[in-house]
């Protein structure tokens, strides 16, 4: 069923999911323990595949920051288990932004960028988004690092797996991608290809 941006259903672990993007931009509010959140993104990623909801490119527009986050680790026997999670540190924001494209409705530009102290590293390149799955294919193609907010490096990023000329060209299956989940104004949720959940939030925020 198509999801807007008003239609995922009132749930316990949708509630914890905005108190935790709550908590994080206020800190007299009480984050949820991250044990609840990874819970949390769980149980939204399983309902939203039982209710087979599907968003549009144009409702990830603009630009998120990362507030939470698994990532993953292997086990002895072989396959990956999901990490505990935590909190993104405040003093290194990291951001994400998605654009459209006027040629397409599914496809355009993604932004990753982190700030470590007086650095900033940014990377930018082009998407593909899969709307019957929810899922985003990327590649990263320009990579931007400043200090003290002036660029010093400024050129393509050393092995990208695609070229923009390219890019349109490659099997989603061999691209780096996020399936979402969740999202709504003010938050949106994914997992990985490496099999880690994230949780962003809306900001005003430029990349």
């Amino acid at each position: 069923m198509s999801a807007d941006l008003t239609s995922i259903p009132s749930s316990d672990f949708i509630a914890d999911l905005e108190r935790a993007a709550t908590a994080f931009e206020d800190k007299t509010k009480t984050r949820p323990q991250a044990d609840v959140i990874v819970n949390a993104l769980l149980q939204a990623e399983k309902t939203a595949k039982q209710q087979r909801l599907t968003y549009s490119f144009a409702s990830l527009s603009g630009t998120w920051r990362l507030c939470f986050a698994t990532g993953t680790r292997s086990q002895k026997r072989g396959g990956i288990v999901l990490g505990k999670g935590f909190y993104m540190p405040k003093f290194t924001p990291a951001y994400i932004s998605f654009s459209t494209s006027e040629a397409s409705d599914n496809t355009g530009e993604i932004t990753n960028q982190i700030q470590l102290g007086v650095l900033r590293l940014k990377l930018s390149g082009l998407t593909q988004y899969i709307g019957k799955k929810n899922l985003l294919a990327f590649d990263f193609h320009q990579m931007q690092i400043s200090l003290f907010g002036r660029t010093i490096y400024n050129a393509s990023v050393p092995g990208a797996k695609t070229q923009p000329d390219n890019f349109y060209n490659y099997s989603v299956a061999k691209l780096p991608f996020f399936a979402f989940f969740v999202i709504t104004e003010d938050l949106i949720a994914a997992r990985g290809r490496g099999g880690g959940l994230a949780l962003w939030i809306k900001t005003d925020t430029q990349c």
